[in-house]
């Protein structure tokens, strides 16, 4: 069973400017509508199903949260389901990468 493994902001700024990422906040929707990564799209972990969530087979996977524990919760979900996929957690979560110094956005 893979393991979710941690990034840090810059590498996903860097998927992110290759468009080899699929990244996925899974915050609530309220936490959304005030910022949010650019590029990323919104699947609440309160109602994650993994039964639901399409995945691009050409992409890297990365789930972000606020801080870093509620993305871990959706990857090990992933996992539980039965995908044999690497995801990947954004360190420190949507503070991290402010704290790193990359931008927001208002949230849609």
């Amino acid at each position: 069973m893979a393991t979710p493994e941690f990034i840090d902001a810059d590498t996903l700024a860097a998927w992110l400017a290759d468009g080899s990422v699929d990244l996925i906040d899974v915050r609530e929707e309220a936490e959304f509508a005030q910022a949010r990564i650019p590029g990323s799209r919104l699947i609440p972990l309160s109602g994650f199903d993994p039964d639901a969530v399409e995945l691009p087979a050409d992409k890297k996977v990365v789930f972000h949260c606020k801080s870093g524990v509620r993305c871990g919760h959706a990857a090990d979900r992933m996992i539980a389901n039965g995908s044999d996929r690497q995801f990947y957690r954004l360190q420190g979560g949507i503070l991290g990468w402010v704290q790193s110094g990359h931008t927001v956005e208002p949230g849609a």
